[in-house]
């Protein structure tokens, strides 16, 4: 089942400019993997080499931030990508 994926302005350079796409996997990990076959780059934006979701990035799974690639994804629960912004 997939689930609705809202992409933060800077990742839509990704999705083709999108503001949400779907995508599938019973984990955070296995949903990135999907949307990265479809949309190659993304994971590597949002997941370091030491598979960590990078610092700058939040993750939403429903209304709960997650910074666990094996967290849970239910059938249709909304996920969130959202970038920090940084400067001064």
């Amino acid at each position: 089942m997939a689930c609705t994926v809202h992409v933060a302005s800077p990742l839509r350079e990704y999705t083709r400019g999108a503001a949400s796409v779907h995508a599938r996997g019973h984990t955070l990990e296995a949903l990135l993997a999907d949307l990265d076959r479809r949309y190659p780059g993304i994971r590597f934006r949002m997941v370091d080499e030491q598979q960590r979701i990078r610092r700058h990035i939040r993750i939403f799974v429903g209304t709960q931030e997650t910074h666990d690639l094996r967290q849970a994804i239910a059938p249709r629960q909304p996920v969130h990508l959202i970038c920090a912004l940084s400067g001064g």
